[in-house]
């Protein structure tokens, strides 16, 4: 199941996180409500609970929908969703602590080292970019970043959603046209940090970064692209984002 930031429920969800940083907690709250209850697939609605738990006054509450979600997450068991394992069960053990249910807690903290391994993703995976590059080259870390052109990046970072590689290439500096590689990684690699858990729970976007290089093993052409306004939208949001890019 990919993740797509057009979708109605996903954008009421990020609408209702706008509500949180400008402190309108019942309006998040609300908005976050009207997510589950217009959430129509099992993506949809592990997104939705996963958020309305969090505005929830008792931990039996809280709990009740946590759980909820990891049931939903559990149907789809899919890469989409399985960086949000740790989350989730790490989340209903700290309930279950709270109820004095200790016994539960435990199983539940286990359950989430259990998933804290390297990811699973097998692929295949995406870079975007306007670079003009050939099967069996190499990218490598070591250059500027898209988002902070001062800032060298100790990672290469590639995606398992075609689209979004897309999006990346739209967005990467240089004036050449998108490209969107297939690549493989030459050693190990690791959810993105920027990413996992900042917004939406787990790491939807299969979004992932290493520090070995990435070999180009191909090209596709048949991604989605972004009309120009919104591509000046992402880069309106991007210039607004707050925090420093975990290198």
């Amino acid at each position: 199941m990919e993740f797509n930031p057009n979708n109605n429920i996903i954008k009421l969800c990020i609408e209702a996180m706008a509500m949180e940083e400008k402190g309108k907690s019942e309006e998040a709250s609300k908005l976050f409500l009207l997510a589950w209850n217009e959430a129509t697939n099992d993506f949809e609605k592990f997104t939705a609970a996963y958020y309305v738990a969090r505005y929830q006054k008792n931990t039996s509450d809280k709990l009740k929908w946590l759980e909820t979600s990891l049931q939903f997450a559990l149907r789809i068991n899919d890469d989409s969703v399985t960086s949000a394992f740790p989350s989730l069960y790490s989340n209903i053990a700290r309930c279950y602590e709270n109820l004095n249910n200790h016994e539960n807690a435990k199983k539940n903290y286990e359950l989430a080292n259990s998933f804290k391994n390297n990811p699973s993703d097998k692929g295949p995976f995406y870079h975007g970019t306007k670079v003009d590059l050939q099967i069996g080259d190499m990218l490598t870390a070591g250059y500027g970043s898209n988002y902070k052109s001062e800032l060298i990046m100790n990672h290469i970072y590639f995606t398992a959603i075609a689209n979004g590689a897309g999006l990346a290439a739209a967005l990467a500096k240089g004036d050449g046209p998108e490209r969107v590689y297939i690549v493989e990684p030459t050693g190990t690699f690791e959810n993105d940090p920027n990413v996992t858990d900042k917004k939406f729970p787990g790491n939807p976007t299969r979004s992932y970064r290493t520090d070995a290089p990435l070999k180009i093993i191909g090209e596709v052409t048949d991604w989605v692209r972004q009309t120009p306004e919104q591509i000046q939208q992402w880069r309106e949001k991007l210039a607004n984002v707050k925090g420093n890019i975990i290198n």
